[in-house]
């Protein structure tokens, strides 16, 4: 089978909370095999609770490769993962983030909190301040980010933001809709998410 071209390595952001809506951790397990089936790699923050811990097991029993990067302090804790394909620790968030960067082609936002936001942000940011120009989608099931994508919305017309930084991310508010515009922008770059590595 052939590699994934442009998309081979994708970063997953997402909740660790156990308390969420039963259609949360059913989307993540089913997004998290259908990317494993297509051979795409798996970054996220390498814990094993809330989504982020259905995120990593369901990549893994399709037989995906996940890589959780974890700083030092939440790994005292006892939240990591011990079953990864590769698990980095790394002093703090900061080079965290950083690495997940590295790591990944393109970048899924998942339902989250403050975490999740912070990262969404950032990763926003930097596309924004073009320090990279990799896809990032916004899973928006059940309207999740709906108050977002107002807020993002509210900060153009205000003038703190500019029309083009509507761009800088795409919404999807299904699965099927989520792979639809992965596909489309593997395509569009000469590769394809239907291979296996």
């Amino acid at each position: 089978m052939g590699l994934v071209l442009s998309l081979a390595s994708i970063c997953v952001y997402c909740g660790s909370s156990n308390l969420v809506a039963e259609p949360f951790k059913v989307s993540t397990r089913v997004i998290a095999t259908e990317l494993a089936q297509r051979g795409v790699r798996v970054v996220y923050g390498g814990g094993h609770v809330g989504l982020m811990g259905i995120l990593a097991d369901a990549a893994l029993e399709a037989g995906g490769k996940v890589v959780g990067i974890i700083p030092e302090h939440i790994r005292a804790q006892e939240v990591q993962h011990n079953g990864l394909t590769e698990l980095i620790v790394v002093p703090n968030m900061h080079t965290r983030k950083r690495m997940m960067v590295e790591r990944a082609d393109a970048f899924i936002i998942l339902p989250g909190g403050f975490g999740t936001l912070d990262e969404a942000f950032e990763i926003l940011t930097w596309k924004k301040l073009k320090l990279h120009n990799k896809p990032v989608f916004l899973f928006n099931e059940r309207g999740y980010w709906n108050e977002l994508i107002a807020l993002v919305d509210k900060t153009i017309v205000e003038g703190f933001a500019q029309p083009s930084d509507r761009t800088l991310f795409q919404i999807a508010d299904s699965v099927e809709n989520l792979f639809a515009l992965l596909d489309e922008r593997s395509v569009s770059e000469g590769g394809s998410l239907t291979g296996r590595m």
